[in-house]
């Protein structure tokens, strides 16, 4: 054997109850689960006291672009992800013609808020088809990665500029379906659309211009491969999100395929959108249709500077706006008094002050300002006779646009509602977002805080019920063969961790993107070793470890 984890808490994705015993390891794939090996092996690690589980699965990311630059796909190995599933929401870097590529990163960049330094001078375009695309990856890959294929490029591939114009005809129809067939042979796992998204000029994707009939073609293809079908819905109007549901179940239904929405997620805003959705998901579930909706775990922060435009403005439409100007006319706007009285006129109606009071600063760049670190807006407006919004704007500038802010619990805060929602057994827990807003908020964190708050603190779930959602249940739900269980003959993803300890780490700044740019990651809490296609790819003590053994995993 290659390698052998002894004496280990075994729980193997079935969700059965946990039991003690060795794992062997040999040309990347489970050769032994249970009893103690006799035999000895090149690497062997001691897992006494430490759950040994099925490497995680992730299926909401955007790791598309990061993917390039970073196969690590960092930070997802250290919080025990082993299989990424990147081209959600309808974005994908593939297919996509030369003459395409300016549109679609200004669409990452308005969707994802990825920043220039993720593209410019990050990697080098060598492809326009899918398969191009993925061997672009193979070469660098430490984790494994199950991609969509993104209905907007396959729209813009055939249509060009009326892709965001009318909807296709017949003939454009049929080369659509003849696009994503390659596609799926190619290694996609499936298709995303959206139903909400908006490209940089603020107008609807490609995908939205599709009719019903667009999809269902589109729909009928995944159907010849029994793929996945993964959708944005209109998640901020309950009645539509359950239109979609139903209409996600007919072509479930009709093509014999899986299909999947996100995010779902709960609000005090909106406190019977759950219950509602949920009942409809059960309606549709009883019918036989495949309808899966994606959960996140973790309460929604967003970290922000006005040197970026944040999604947190996207209710404001007068801050939307200046934030999206160019840097010395958006400090021009802001110092300019009647414009900044309509942007706090806008933040504060009638004096309401509320919209920003929580908001905390997070990091400065002047040393007189450091003592402001951690303490809300409304704190200091109330000491300066001032308001939050006027406040954040002076700091701002203050700080060359370079001040940090944080916004947190803005949604799915509450864990006595959100804790039975993860524990539902038609619930699929997703949407990390990996890979994306990457300069407004740490995506990852999500198993840890399943474990540290739904299962040790709560008992939501049970651990091999947790690990179950992330592991087996997301390969059969996704239709990744030979993942997802620690049984022989499956491929060797193997996270290793301290049931006590795993927890949602900290979130920091990582200057460790291409030009130098600027990120915020979580590390990693009570995970020990993660093990990708039979080789370690990080542990607690070396870190990272370039084993590259990742790969391209499909249906």
């Amino acid at each position: 054997m290659d390698l052998i984890i002894r004496n280990g808490r075994i729980v193997d994705g079935t969700g059965l109850p946990a039991y003690q015993g060795d794992l062997g390891i040999a040309d990347g794939r489970i050769v032994h689960v249970g009893g103690r090996i006799a035999a000895t092996a090149a690497r062997e690690i001691d897992a006494a006291g430490r759950v040994v589980a099925p490497g995680f699965i992730d299926p909401h990311t955007h790791f598309d672009v990061q993917l390039l630059w970073d196969g690590e796909a960092r930070p997802a190995l250290e919080h025990g992800i082993t299989t990424v599933v990147p081209g959600n929401c309808s974005l994908s870097l593939a297919p996509l013609k030369a003459e395409h590529r300016p549109r679609l990163v200004g669409m990452f960049q308005q969707i994802e808020e990825m920043p220039n330094a993720a593209f410019d001078g990050a990697f080098e375009w060598t492809w326009e088809s899918f398969d191009g695309y993925l061997d672009a990856l193979r070469a660098k890959l430490s984790v494994n990665v199950a991609p969509l294929a993104g209905h907007s490029v396959i729209r813009l591939w055939v249509m060009g500029d009326a892709a965001t114009e009318r909807a296709a005809n017949a003939e454009e129809l049929a080369a659509m379906q003849d696009l994503l067939r390659r596609c799926l042979e190619a290694g996609a796992i499936g298709l995303s659309t959206s139903f909400v998204d908006v490209d940089e000029n603020l107008q609807p994707v490609p995908s939205r211009y599709a009719h019903f009939e667009e999809l269902d073609a589109l729909a009928a293809v995944l159907g010849e491969y029994g793929r996945m079908l993964q959708v944005v819905p209109e998640f901020y109007a309950t009645d539509i999100t359950l239109a979609r549901v139903d209409q996600l179940a007919e072509l479930s239904l009709a093509h014999q395929i899986p299909t999947t929405f996100s995010p779902l997620f709960d609000s005090a805003a909106n406190p019977d959108n759950v219950s509602r959705v949920m009942a409809r998901v059960e309606e549709q579930m009883a019918r036989g249709a495949r309808v899966w909706p994606q959960v996140q775990t973790r309460p929604i922060d967003i970290s922000f500077t006005f040197d970026v435009a944040s999604l947190l403005f996207a209710a404001t439409p007068g801050w939307y706006r200046t934030m999206r100007l160019p840097r010395e006319e958006k400090i021009a706007a802001l110092r300019d008094p009647e414009q900044l009285e309509a942007l706090i006129a806008e933040a504060e109606p009638g004096g309401d002050t509320g919209r920003f009071a929580r908001v905390k600063v997070r990091a400065v760049t002047r040393a007189e300002d450091e003592t402001l670190v951690g303490r809300s807006l409304g704190e200091i407006a109330a000491e300066r006779g001032s308001t939050p919004a006027r406040v954040m704007v002076e700091l701002s500038l203050a700080n060359d646009l370079d001040a940090c802010f944080v916004a947190t619990d803005l949604g799915h805060d509450d864990p006595a509602r959100v804790g039975p929602l993860l524990a539902h057994p038609l619930v699929h827990i997703g949407a990390s977002d990996g890979g994306a807003h990457i300069q407004s908020f740490a995506t990852y964190g999500d198993t840890g805080y399943l474990f540290s708050r739904f299962v040790r603190d709560r008992h939501d779930l049970t651990l091999e019920q947790a690990v179950k959602k992330i592991t087996a249940d997301t390969a059969r739900i996704w239709g990744i063969p030979q993942r997802g269980l620690l049984q022989p003959g499956f491929a060797a993803d193997v996270t290793i961790f301290d049931a006590e300890a795993i927890a949602r780490g900290d979130e920091v700044a990582a200057h460790d993107m291409p030009e130098g740019g600027m990120r915020y990651v979580r590390g990693a809490q009570g995970i020990d070793t993660v093990i990708v296609n039979g080789a370690v790819a990080w542990n607690a003590v070396d870190g990272y470890t370039t084993a590259a053994t990742g790969q391209v995993v499909s249906a």
